[in-house]
């Protein structure tokens, strides 16, 4: 099966935002994309440190966040827009107001026991801007069970799509990463690709190569995997979308459709 035209086109962007120029080349490349998309870089390094545009999109900050010392707090796992958020019902939750999928069809075969555990719970929508920070956290502690890479286009996420493109996030490709908290409820996070993400890594699985040549999910399993709240589990290269989906009565979310967090930002109780 040839690769949709999204997958090209970001195949292509991504070869040029990984290509290291010249420094003088550069510079003026990072310097122009900042003042373009009017990045805020009071956390980070300087543009022209950054040896090509894909190490600026990914980077890293000079000081760590602080995060509460509150276990019970779930927080933000990125800096991004929360476009949607609501009870997961009869199997179905919303890509934006209005526009409702089934989760089983995002989850894939792998995780079809999920959608009756995550029943009646939560799920909360993340969009991140080609402005925002790229990399991603976790909200709380957990730990991994397993993680499945489904292929598919690269859309855009952004609103008109949302609005319009019934099953988005369904059609694009997509990370599906299973998890348990520490009372062993299942979370579920769905890394969703987009146009121009020539990449989503993923730290703890080096397997992992999206936007690549692979027709079948591909499906890990661990042992015994935990990690930390706000410990970073990966990153986009470009902006995208991370869902998050939590067992009925395991979380319980304060949030708006349209606000800006940003990570660390508490968002709500792990009950």
């Amino acid at each position: 099966m040839s690769k949709h035209f999204t997958s090209i086109i970001s195949r292509g962007f991504g070869r040029f935002a990984s290509r290291e120029f010249s420094p003088t080349i550069q510079n003026f490349i990072n310097k122009s994309y900042v003042k373009l998309m009017g990045l805020n870089m009071s956390e980070f390094k300087e543009p022209k440190s950054y040896k090509s545009l894909n190490k600026l999109f990914t980077r890293a900050f000079v000081t760590p966040r602080e995060l509460s010392t509150d276990q019970s707090d779930f927080i933000s796992p990125v800096d991004a827009l929360i476009t949607d958020f609501g009870t997961i019902k009869d199997g179905k939750a919303y890509q934006i107001k209005g526009m409702s999928y089934d989760i089983d069809r995002l989850f894939g075969e792998h995780h079809s026991h999920a959608v009756s555990e995550v029943e009646g719970g939560e799920f909360i929508n993340f969009y991140l801007s080609p402005t925002d920070y790229h990399r991603y956290h976790l909200p709380m502690d957990l730990e991994i069970l397993s993680l499945t890479h489904i292929v598919g286009k690269l859309y855009p996420v952004n609103f008109p799509l949302l609005r319009n493109k019934k099953d988005l996030f369904i059609e694009n490709e997509r990370v599906v990463i299973e998890t348990r908290d520490n009372e062993g409820r299942c979370h579920i996070l769905v890394l969703v690709g987009a146009l121009n993400v020539g990449q989503m890594v993923v730290t703890f699985e080096p397997n992992i190569r999206t936007n690549a040549k692979i027709k079948e999910p591909q499906h890990y399993k661990y042992d015994n995997l935990k990690m930390k709240r706000g410990e970073l589990f990966g990153w986009f290269e470009m902006g995208s979308t991370i869902l998050t989906f939590s067992t009925k009565d395991s979380i319980s979310p304060d949030v708006s459709i349209n606000q800006k967090v940003s990570f660390g930002d508490i968002l709500g109780k792990i009950i």
